[in-house]
């Protein structure tokens, strides 16, 4: 099966032609099915709903990593045809914009040789910066924006859970909850990525895949947080530029912990390092954060000149 796959054969390992006998649409039906019933199973409210609302991407980047772009196209198609007739336009509405959007740039982004992971690893920020301007865009209309929408979900929250919210505090709330959200959003793709990609590993469908610690942004990216920086510090409103800046600031900051992975290779202790620095990072999630983020842009601007080309 891998053989014919690495030839974009679409027979499978049979050599026989056929819908049945295509490893890709079989693939692309299984993990669209599969991603369908994460969804419904999370917005129907069930026990676990949560947990199954994070791995909904995880089937779709099985079948993009594993069985390439066909796979994941028709896994989406499938998926979103079923959470039509099954969920409604909510339904798909949410699995479309926070889940089977983002896996289709990132799986159709990425490219075997050097460098090529690099557009993925950009996107990561460029897609929740994308979704909080268009949904200051849609909700312009509404009473006041974006920030007033995010504002009465923090006082919901906050009256369901009986926890009394301060004035001070709800507007720090709201100046950060939409990139929070993209950050939460980004990260559990993250994670099935590499999760899909060890699972596909070890069944043998794919080789290894490049090491986190040569994980690393192109030299031009620091631009884009600094030019939303500037915006933010321009503008009047800043709930929607402050969002943008920490959303674009994300790859940033897991550059800085890839980099850190990377020249704590040759000391030893590094597994007891590690340990510490990520314990420092839970219990003291800013300051360690923006640490990172400073590492992680001088190794932008230092280390890649040294290093113009990465597998």
């Amino acid at each position: 099966m891998v053989d014919s796959m690495q030839r974009d054969d679409p027979r499978g390992p049979a050599g026989k032609g056929g819908v049945l006998a295509d490893a890709r649409l079989l693939a692309a039906g299984a993990a669209g099915l599969a991603a369908a019933f994460l969804m419904l199973w999370s917005l129907r409210g069930l026990p676990g709903g949560m947990l199954a609302l994070w791995m909904a991407a995880l089937p779709l980047f099985l079948a993009g990593i594993g069985f390439g772009g066909v796979a994941v196209v028709g896994a989406v198609t499938v998926a979103s045809l079923a959470l039509l007739l099954a969920g409604g336009g909510f339904a798909f509405g949410v699995f479309l914009l926070a889940f089977a959007g983002p896996v289709l740039l990132l799986v159709l982004s990425a490219r075997p040789g050097p460098g090529g992971l690099r557009l993925p690893f950009v996107l990561l920020g460029l897609i929740p910066a994308s979704g909080i301007l268009v949904a200051a865009f849609v909700l312009a209309d509404a009473p006041g924006g974006l920030e007033g929408a995010l504002r009465r979900a923090a006082e919901l929250g906050a009256a369901r859970m009986g926890v009394p919210v301060g004035e001070a505090m709800l507007a720090s709330l709201v100046r950060v909850k939409a990139a929070a959200i993209g950050f939460w959003v980004m990260l559990s793709l993250l994670l099935n990525a590499a999760a899909a990609g060890g699972l596909l590993r070890r069944a043998g469908i794919i080789a290894a895949a490049p090491a986190w610690r040569e994980a690393r942004l192109p030299v031009w990216y620091p631009a884009l947080p600094a030019l939303a920086a500037l915006v933010w510090l321009l503008a009047e409103a800043d709930a929607v530029p402050l969002s943008v800046t920490l959303a674009l600031l994300v790859p940033l900051f897991l550059h800085g912990l890839a980099a850190f992975h990377r020249v704590t290779l040759p000391l030893r202790g590094r597994t007891l390092l590690l340990a510490i620095a990520y314990g420092a990072l839970l219990l003291m999630a800013v300051p360690v954060a923006l640490a990172a983020t400073a590492f992680g842009l001088f190794d932008i601007l230092h280390g890649n000149r040294a290093r113009p080309t990465v597998p």
